[in-house]
């Protein structure tokens, strides 16, 4: 995967964000030719990680992996990001994305950039509040997405990756150092030292037995569920965009709930893309979809931020 910054040039654009481009899987899986990798003959024979919940008093970095953290301001509001070494927490270089092993945690998306503007200027319009509200950040990474609905006052922020590794070395250490204060506050922003903050682990098939907002039709009509579920950058994979459709179905709080998604348009080798998800949501008839954001700015694929409420 090609990082938007070379090394060689990482003093001349030390203030711009570090996003990430999307270039597909690395030459450590299928045929190494990068976008003629057949894909899905490797991720069905791989099995996922355990689901786990990663507990905050368990989660120290380990000593070998550097949390260097530096401000990125999301249009005009600056958060606090971490950068850590993909060589030293898994293994492997960090341009690499291994389906199975590791699902790109690490990288900050481009697509992060655009969700937040997306909430942001929705809340600036009165659209949506996060007060009180109960949150589920998907395939966080970084978190920046659900720190943001942390620091705009939501009661309840839960985040889920892939691996367990990322959210010990990254998202944790992310969301400490913008709560403790670092990050500018906004005219909106409430104290929020008595929010609910757990961090989930674990692959999109499974990982719904362990988080607590999850309802059966029961439970949905008792009020069980997600007031927003936030996601960016998850639908790069046609192999995983049922089994997340699933999860957000089971999680989203009904009626009200809503989904924030911002992706690429195609994900260009692989499938996936905004408009294989929507695909998918549109046969199953029981959400509906608008398009909240479109950015082309040359730089890489048509970029889309959808909002996906019940029908």
């Amino acid at each position: 995967m090609a990082a938007t910054n070379s090394e060689c040039d990482s003093k001349k654009n030390a203030e711009k964000p570090n996003f990430e481009t999307f270039q597909l899987f690395s030459s450590s899986v299928g045929s190494g030719f990068g976008i003629f990798d057949d894909v899905s003959q490797n991720v069905n024979d791989i099995p996922p990680p355990p689901c786990v919940e990663v507990l905050v008093s368990e989660s120290e970095v380990p000593l070998f992996v550097k949390h260097n953290a530096e401000e990125v301001n999301f249009d005009g509001v600056t958060l606090f990001k971490g950068r850590v070494n993909t060589q030293q927490v898994f293994g492997l270089s960090n341009f690499d994305l291994v389906p199975g092993k590791y699902e790109g945690g690490l990288k900050l998306w481009e697509g992060s950039n655009d969700l937040i503007k997306a909430l942001r200027s929705d809340i600036k319009s009165e659209l949506i509040s996060f007060r009180g509200k109960q949150v589920l950040e998907v395939g966080c990474g970084h978190g920046l997405p659900g720190i943001y609905a942390l620091l705009e006052g939501a009661a309840v922020v839960h985040f889920q990756d892939f691996n367990a590794e990322v959210l010990r070395c990254l998202t944790i250490p992310n969301v400490n150092a913008n709560v403790s204060g670092g990050s500018q506050p906004s005219p909106s922003r409430l104290t929020n030292d008595k929010a609910e903050v757990r961090f989930f682990a674990g692959d999109w098939s499974e990982v719904d037995k362990l988080l607590p907002h999850v309802g059966t039709d029961a439970k949905h009509n008792e009020g069980f569920g997600y007031d927003f579920i936030l996601m960016a950058e998850t639908v790069y994979s046609i192999n995983s965009l049922q089994n997340l459709y699933n999860l957000i179905k089971k999680c989203l709080l009904r009626p009200q709930g809503v989904v924030y998604m911002a992706a690429k348009k195609y994900y260009f080798g692989v499938g996936g893309g905004t408009r294989r998800f929507l695909s998918v949501v549109e046969k199953d008839g029981i959400l509906t979809s608008n398009m909240v954001a479109e950015i082309t700015d040359g730089s890489s694929n048509v970029r889309e931020v959808w909002k996906l409420s019940f029908k």
